[in-house]
C-alpha cells in the first residue's frame, strides 16, 4: 500500500513543490486547500510539471477552524505542514498574520498527534531564526539561534517564531519531540508551477517589469524552491533529521547583485531593470514613513552570515546557488507572461 501524506497549503509556490517532490517519490498525497475550486488548478500544474496525479486527492482545510483535521489526516503515515499565512503587506493588526498561524500549527501538530503519524514536518523559515538580533553580528547564524521579540520584530517573523516555538512545546509534552523535523528556509525561489506569482516571486518580478526604480543594498538570504522541497521530503524520511531544525539557505545576495544579474541573462528586459543604486542613508529616510521598509531594514547593508552544514547533509547535494533560483524565477515569469 502506498504511503499517503497530507501536504496543507499545497496551492502555494512551496506546497506544490512539496507535493511535486513526494508524488515523484512514489508516495499518496492529500493536499489541502482553502478554496476547493482551486483543486483542479493545482492538479494540472502539478500533472504539466511531470507528476503522476493519479495518487493526489484534496481536502478541504483552513488554519483557523477546527472541522476537517481529523478526516484530513485519516489514513496519512506523514504531516507536510507548509501552510502558513504570508502578505505582500504587513497587516495594521500583527494578530490579523500571528494568530492564524499559531492557531493553523496547533491545530495541525494536536491533529497529526491524535491520528499517530510517525513523523510530522513543520516548514518554519528563517525568520524565526535571524530577527531581533544585532545587525553586526559576525558570529554565522544556526540552527541553535532564535528569533529575539523587540519592537523591531516583522508581524510575519514574530508569526513563524511563535508557531515553531509551539510546535516544538506540543511535540515535548507528548514526549514525541523526535517525530517533529523543522525546515528554516530563507527567502524562496525558483521556477514557478502555476501563473500565481505568489510573494517570493514578486521581488525578481519588480525588477524586470520595471515597478522598481531603484535597487538597494538589501541583502537576502536565498534557497531554491527545489531545494527546500527536497529538504522538506528528506526530513519525513531521515531518522537523524528528528527533533531537529534545518537552516535552509544557499547564500546571499543584495538586490543590486541580483538587477545586476538579471540584466545579464535576460537582455530582452534589461531596459526595465533598474540601474539606479539607493543608497543606505535614503533608505532609512524612507523607511520613517513606510512601515514596509521598516520591517525590512535588518536586510540592509553587509550580508549577515549563516551555517547551513546541518542542511547540506540532510540535503545530499549542493544547494542550487541564489543566482540560479533567481534566474529560474525570472525564466518562470517570462514564460508565463508576467512580465
Amino acid at each position: 500500500m502506498t504511503d499517503r501524506v497530507l501536504v496543507t497549503g499545497i496551492s502555494g509556490f512551496l506546497g506544490g513543490h512539496v507535493a511535486l517532490a513526494l508524488l515523484e517519490a512514489g508516495y499518496a498525497v492529500r493536499g489541502s486547500l482553502r478554496d476547493a475550486a482551486r483543486a483542479p488548478g493545482v492538479r494540472e500544474a502539478l500533472r504539466r510539471a511531470g507528476a503522476d496525479v493519479s495518487r493526489l486527492e484534496f481536502v478541504a482545510l483552513e488554519l483557523g477552524r477546527d472541522e476537517g483535521w481529523r478526516v484530513a489526516l485519516r489514513g496519512c503515515r506523514y504531516l507536510q505542514h507548509v501552510a502558513s499565512p504570508l502578505a505582500v503587506r504587513m497587516p495594521k493588526d500583527r494578530d490579523e498574520m500571528i494568530r492564524p498561524a499559531l492557531e493553523g500549527t496547533r491545530r495541525a501538530v494536536a491533529a497529526a498527534l491524535a491520528a499517530g503519524v510517525e513523523r510530522i514536518v513543520l516548514t518554519s523559515s528563517t525568520a524565526a531564526i535571524m530577527a531581533g538580533h544585532p545587525r553586526n553580528r559576525a558570529e554565522p547564524f544556526s540552527e541553535a539561534d532564535w528569533s529575539r521579540p523587540g519592537p523591531g520584530m516583522s508581524a510575519y517573523a514574530e508569526s513563524k517564531t511563535r508557531a515553531e516555538l509551539e510546535a516544538w512545546s506540543l511535540m515535548e509534552e507528548a514526549g514525541r519531540r523526535d517525530d517533529l523535523a523543522v525546515v528554516n528556509p530563507a527567502v524562496i525561489l525558483g521556477p514557478l508551477l502555476d501563473a500565481d506569482p505568489g510573494t517570493s516571486a514578486l521581488l525578481v518580478k519588480r525588477l524586470l517589469d520595471g515597478s522598481a526604480p531603484a535597487a538597494a543594498h538589501f541583502n537576502l538570504a536565498l534557497v531554491d524552491v527545489r531545494d527546500v522541497a527536497a529538504l522538506q521530503r528528506n526530513a519525513m524520511l531521515s531518522p537523524r533529521a528528528g527533533g531537529r531544525r534545518h537552516l535552509a539557505a544557499a547564500g546571499t545576495l543584495d538586490l543590486v547583485a541580483l538587477a545586476r544579474e538579471l540584466r545579464a541573462r535576460f537582455p530582452s528586459h534589461a531596459a526595465r531593470i533598474p540601474l539606479l543604486v539607493l543608497p543606505d542613508w535614503a533608505v532609512r529616510l524612507y523607511a520613517r514613513f513606510d512601515a514596509d521598509l521598516r520591517d525590512n531594514l535588518g536586510t540592509l547593508g553587509p550580508p549577515r552570515p549563516v551555517d547551513n552544514h546541518q542542511a547540506l547533509t540532510l540535503l545530499g547535494r549542493p544547494f542550487t546557488s541564489p543566482a540560479e533560483a533567481a534566474a529560474a524565477t525570472a525564466a518562470s515569469l517570462i514564460a508565463r507572461r508576467l512580465v
